[in-house]
């Protein structure tokens, strides 16, 4: 049997679900390549914390890359003209702070890299569950990424099942959270606040903190996050 393990490119937000999905590849025996992305992102102490979780939890590579979707505007977590929409949530409409297209771009280029390192395995934490109602976060469209990338590569056509993984897409945000600490997270950490400054320091209002700040509660453990 081979003692080689699997390598796995996985995509590092910087938040407490991509955290997670860190400690539960590396679990799994997974080398993981974390990517995370300047995008733009208003809330950019996210990219510090990325940086931070990846060299904690034991990623063997953590690139960043510059991608400005700022440009496009439309969002938002990137479009200065669009304020970051507090105390507001509707089930029925996707959020202001949905990026165009974010999680293609950002599966692309996760894919893109897979290739060059020979890696099948790609990890993204998207969740459908406790979530703030975006479509590239259903597993649908997963499954639809995943056909492409088999069809769209070398590596696919040559005989390689490039597989994306998403294990807390079905998780409720308190599981995740469990999961996480089970795997050894220090959700201190993280940050996954919208608005969060330049310190990381959460605004408390934002969707993100709302569900954050849910999790926590509902799975009976302290809330790590420092509010402004």
């Amino acid at each position: 049997m081979s003692n080689i393990k699997k390598k796995a490119v996985l995509l590092l937000s910087g938040g407490l679900d991509s955290a997670t999905v860190l400690a539960m590849a590396n679990a799994q025996g997974y080398v993981c390549y974390a990517l995370s992305f300047d995008y733009g992102q208003k809330h950019r102490s996210e990219l510090e914390a990325a940086k931070k979780i990846a060299d904690v939890l034991g990623a063997v590579e953590h690139q960043t890359l510059h991608l400005d979707l700022n440009v496009f505007g439309g969002s938002a977590l990137t479009d200065n003209s669009i304020e970051v929409p507090v105390n507001q949530h509707n089930d029925s409409e996707i959020p202001l702070t949905y990026v165009p297209a974010r999680n293609t771009i950002f599966l692309s280029m996760a894919l893109a890299w897979a290739e060059v390192l020979q890696a099948d395995d790609i990890f993204i934490g998207v969740n459908a569950v406790d979530y703030s109602g975006y479509p590239d976060c259903r597993p649908d469209y997963i499954k639809a990424y995943e056909k492409m990338a088999n069809l769209a590569t070398k590596a696919g056509v040559e005989g390689h099942h490039l597989r994306v993984h998403t294990p807390l897409i079905n998780m409720s945000k308190a599981q995740i959270i469990q999961a996480g600490i089970n795997a050894g997270v220090d959700y201190r950490l993280t940050v996954s606040c919208y608005a969060a400054d330049k310190q990381g320091k959460a605004c408390g209002q934002c969707d993100s903190c709302r569900l954050r700040r849910k999790g926590f509660a509902d799975a009976g453990v302290e809330d790590p996050t420092i509010y402004r």
